[in-house]
């Protein structure tokens, strides 16, 4: 296996393409520039917009080809490209024809890996299912290297991995696209129609997405999960070892619920018992299936009793049915990560009384028609602010469920006037989730740049 000087000595003499210049490709900047690569760095904004980041490269040596046009005369043997922006963009296809190598930052760092790679994927649950088993190694006493959409870039720190540690990713479908290496452990959460705004369609979601088993050896594992036909279908593809989890029937070899609510896994025909699912700290059925799944990829590497008290610490992630506050008596819920329909009806189904729900974003194709009955069974007020929340709004009103006023509908210009709207109709037992059901581009960086700013809001309220 390479190592990353010997991997950066091979690139000397050849020009290196990078395209975006967001944080996560910065430190892949700063090594090609360090081991004096011909560099040039292609993003659609202007000197000023990267700042410092452009001047101290500028004064280093590094090219840039910035502004709207920035793919147009596109050069390089090696491309990196950011996960944005997709190898069947013509001006990638046509770099791909001329001889170029289209690669990533992490598809190198997979090659120079030298520890196991447990990678998780999916439409929902990716981010706590990846912490969840970082978490599980780290108590197992394993030095984890957490990062792909979480934790940072690993690449540039590839060198103090020893092959006794373990490197947890979350890996998105942007990431997967036409990737050729596979982890050790690769693990699909669910699969629904999302970021239809991007791909071609939704079987070329399906597609990136299984990328991450397509390459795999025999002796890997691939956790799969039983209740979504879509992922069960994979089983049938994967070369490596298929592993199972369920929340409605055992699975062999797996994880799953019973009916009296016991997690269990199966292994060449012995049930071991891990826990009651009552007992995971974190609400809801999705977060059970998160488990389960941690607990699938890690079997074997993990005792079942360090799964159960991790369970059962565990507080969950930032922005993720996160409890901001609890102030006169209305209970505050930041679900930001919720960038799809479904990651809203999997937040509405942990509430049994009605509550007041702020929805609304930037949309990227995904339909609304199954949360509009959700809606209506769930809430008794519905503040909407962004591009979606007409969509949204018709999507309720179209409802079976749906009668006038049931349940009221606001739709406002401003995401803190949104927030703030919410807030004043609360009244002492109420709870206000926002959870948008769409991505944060219409207005914000990313999900946790709107999380942070309903917290602030919430947390400045007096």
């Amino acid at each position: 296996m390479l190592t990353l000087k010997e991997y950066l000595s091979s690139l000397r003499g050849k020009r290196a393409a990078v395209l975006g210049a967001g944080l996560s490709n910065r430190p892949l900047v700063e090594l090609l520039a360090g081991a004096g690569i011909d560099t040039t760095v292609y993003d659609k904004s202007g000197p000023d917009a990267l700042g410092d980041f452009y001047r101290t490269y500028s004064e280093k040596g590094v090219k840039f080809h910035l502004g709207e046009n920035y793919l147009e005369g596109l050069e390089g043997d090696v491309i990196f490209r950011s996960p944005s922006i997709l190898p069947f963009r013509p001006e990638l296809a046509r770099a791909a024809e001329r001889g170029a190598l289209v690669t990533s930052e992490m598809e190198v760092f997979f090659q120079l890996c030298p520890c196991p790679i447990l990678a998780v994927t999916g439409s929902d649950g990716k981010t706590t299912t990846t912490t969840v088993i970082a978490r599980l190694l780290e108590a197992a006493g394993r030095t984890v290297w957490l990062g792909g959409n979480i934790g940072h870039p690993l690449l540039a720190e590839v060198d103090k991995i020893q092959p006794g540690d373990a490197a947890v990713l979350e890996l998105s479908s942007f990431q997967l696209h036409s990737m050729n290496c596979s982890p050790d452990v690769a693990v699909i959460t669910n699969m629904a129609p999302n970021h239809l705004d991007i791909h071609r369609d939704y079987q070329d979601y399906i597609d990136a997405k299984k990328q991450i088993f397509k390459n795999q050896r025999q002796n890997a594992r691939l956790v799969l999960n039983r209740d979504n036909a879509v992922t069960a279908a994979c089983a049938a593809e994967a070369n490596s070892f298929v592993w199972w989890f369920s929340r409605r029937e055992a699975v062999s070899p797996g994880v799953y619920l019973r009916p009296d609510g016991m997690i269990c896994a199966l292994v060449n025909g012995e049930e071991t018992q891990i826990m009651p699912a009552a007992d995971i700290r974190v609400p809801g059925m999705h977060n059970v299936e998160n488990m389960m799944t941690a607990f699938a990829a890690v079997w074997g590497m993990v005792s079942p009793e360090i799964m159960a008290e991790t369970a059962r610490t565990f507080p969950g992630v930032a922005h993720r049915l996160e409890t901001v506050r609890v102030k006169d008596g209305v209970t505050y819920i930041n679900d930001s990560i919720a960038s799809s329909p479904d990651r809203t009806l999997a937040g509405l189904a942990c509430f049994q009384e009605k509550i007041i729900l702020m929805a609304g974003g930037k949309d990227k194709g995904v339909p609304f028609d199954a949360l509009g009955p959700a809606v209506c069974r769930h809430v008794k007020k519905l503040y909407l602010t962004g591009l979606t929340a007409g969509k949204i709004k018709a999507a309720v009103e179209a409802a079976p469920e749906y009668k006038p006023g049931a349940p009221e509908i606001f739709v406002m210009e401003d995401f803190t006037e949104t927030v703030k709207a919410a807030a004043a109709a609360a009244r002492p037992g109420d709870t206000v989730l926002m959870s948008p059901a769409s991505t944060s581009f219409d207005r914000f960086r990313n999900f946790e740049e709107r999380g942070e700013l309903f917290r602030k809001i919430v947390m400045e309220m007096e």
